[in-house]
This record gives C-alpha cells, structure tokens and sequence, in this order.
C-alpha cells in the first residue's frame, strides 16, 4: 500500500542524482495519492491535540485546514512581497524565530513556493534549520515546483542541510514536473521511524495511489536532464511572455523565481477588494485569476493582491494578454 516497488526505487535513485540524499527504498518511502494526501498524511501522522505549525503566509490553501484536521494550531509568518522591481519575497527573521515555541511541532516549508514564486536561498533554510534543531522541531517541505526555476535560481532540499536529515519529511509528486495533476501519485520521503507513522494513516486515509500510474511515474523518473531543462525553459518563456502584458495593463508584478504562478498587486485599479476585482475580471475581460486572500488567513492580507497562472498554451497567453488591454487602471 506504500507504493509500487520500481517508483520508490526511482525516488531514492533521483534523490541522490538532485539532492544528494541517500533514501532507504523499503523503510522511508510513502506514496501516496498526490502530495496533497501525503501533506495530510503527514500532519495526522505526527502531530497531537495543541500542537503548533509554523506556516508562511501566503500559503498554499491546503496547509492551514490540513494542520487543523490533524489537531494542531496553525501560526502564520509573513512573507513580505518586493519592494522594488527585482527584489524577493522576504520575512523577518524575529518574527520566526517567536513563532517557535515549546508546543511547535512543525514548520511547513514550499519552495518553490505557491503562490509567490518564491525559492528559499541556502542562508534562509540555515536560518530555519537553526530553529528546528534549537527547539526540536520538524520540517514538512512541499517541493512539487522543484524543476521549474528560472534565472539561475537554485532549488536546495532542506533534507541536505547538515542536521535535517532525521527531522524532515520531503513531499513531491509527479503532477506539476511531468504534467499530469490529474493523476494523483506522490509520495513522503521520511526517516523509517517518521515513515511508519505515515504509512499508517496512509493506509487507512487512501489504501494506495492508482498503480498503473505509479510504473509510469517510475518511468517518468528516468527522463534525462534535458527534459527538466527543456520544461523550466518553457515555463521561462511563458512567464516572460505574459508578465509585459500584465504591467502593461497596470499590474504590479512580483517576479517568480520558481514555479508558474505571478503574483500581482492590483491597488491601481481602485477595487475594493481581490474578490470583487477576480469577479470583474471573469465577467468583464474574461480572464479567470485566483483572488490574493484565498492564501491568507485574513482575507484583508490579500486584498490588493490576484495570482495568475502561466501554465498554458502560448496562444491562450496571447488571448489572454489581448482581452487585457481593455483594462484601464486608474491613474
């Protein structure tokens, strides 16, 4: 039920290839179905009734209601978007370090990050490494972007850094790199006793991943290098190409370094609030967005902010650019 033996044989063997990690195949592999499952799977595997979870915001919608159902209290740190064209997502150093606590039980890490695009350096995973270690905390990486960077941008597993290895599960998935969402194989890379854990409430949350599509996720792994080459190439032409139109229209941008997504800062065109504008923009210009406070935990973070997605074919970027120009922000 833990998965098919040729797929959790290539995890452990591109593990080693991308991140130099050695995996034990049999005793520290769960797949799962999607790495939605294998986030929840994990969270009910290790935490207990007033534990904590430390999660950047924004978030990923699932993260927040996945720690809840598993009992524990999520506690969010912000990520701050670019001051100036160029610049990155940042947070502030003490306000994590006071989101750690004696009840913290987990910090949920997605880098590449959805939905900012954001890619965590080496000296910002020390940073956490160090709280981790200090108050005994697990880390939870969501790396489902981890082949889609641009700009020379370095994806680092925290389960590399000297000391995670032992307190990391790292989360990933054949859906985003090999194109295939509606599949739903992915998979939790753990220590064996972490592992067990998650086995467990695997086994009776899904009983298994669909295992035709699990031999073609083994398959899928043996790829070479060019394909992951030739697929965040792509995804770089197509942020490129849609990012112009969206200044254009009178978006501020907020330039991704990984994954698909942009997210823009929408207070030029005096809406007053993201909902109300997605809505306009549905009904009116006919291009569908996902409102900035669907990734807060208060909708007024978000406000001023939509997310666009660049995961599309060219021609539909290019319509999507066109119905655009009949925006008119307010000067």
């Amino acid at each position: 039920t833990w998965g098919a033996k040729n797929l959790r044989n290539a995890i452990a063997r591109q593990m080693k290839v991308w991140q130099n990690i050695d995996v034990d195949p049999e005793k520290e592999i769960t797949v799962c179905c999607g790495s939605t499952e294998a986030m929840i799977s994990t969270l009910l595997a290790v935490c207990n009734a007033g534990d904590e979870v430390v999660i950047f915001e924004p978030f990923y919608e699932n993260y927040g209601p996945d720690s809840v159902l598993s009992g524990a209290k999520p506690k969010f740190v912000k990520l701050s978007p670019p001051r100036e064209d160029g610049a990155e997502w940042t947070f502030d150093e003490k306000e994590l370090r006071r989101a750690f606590a004696k009840h913290t039980k987990a910090i949920i890490l997605n880098t590449p990050n959805n939905p900012t695009g954001k890619v965590f350096t080496r000296s910002e995973l020390e940073l956490i490494r160090d709280l981790c270690l200090e108050f005994d905390v697990l880390a939870i990486t969501d790396e489902i972007y981890e082949h889609i960077l641009y700009d020379g941008t370095e994806h680092i597993s925290m389960a590399s850094l000297e000391g995670m290895r032992d307190r990391t599960v790292t989360i990933n998935g054949m859906s985003k790199t090999y194109s295939v969402t509606g599949w739903r194989v992915g998979w939790a890379v753990a220590p064996e006793k972490l592992t067990n854990a998650i086995r467990k409430v695997h086994d009776f949350l899904t009983v298994g991943a669909p295992a035709p599509l699990q031999e073609a996720g083994a398959s899928a792994l043996s790829l070479p290098p060019a394909y992951y080459e030739k697929l965040a190439e792509g995804y770089r032409v197509r942020r490129d190409h849609l990012m112009p139109a969206l200044t254009a229209a009178g978006f501020k941008c907020f330039r991704p370094r990984g994954a698909y997504y942009v997210m823009t800062d929408i207070s030029a065109f005096g809406y007053p609030d993201d909902v109300s504008f997605a809505r306009y923009l549905v009904q009116e210009i006919g291009v569908a967005t996902v409102p900035g406070s669907s990734f807060y935990r208060d909708p007024r973070d978000g406000a001023h902010q939509i997310r666009f997605a660049f995961c599309k074919k060219p021609e539909t970027l290019d319509e999507a650019s066109r119905r655009l120009t009949k925006l008119h922000a307010r000067k």
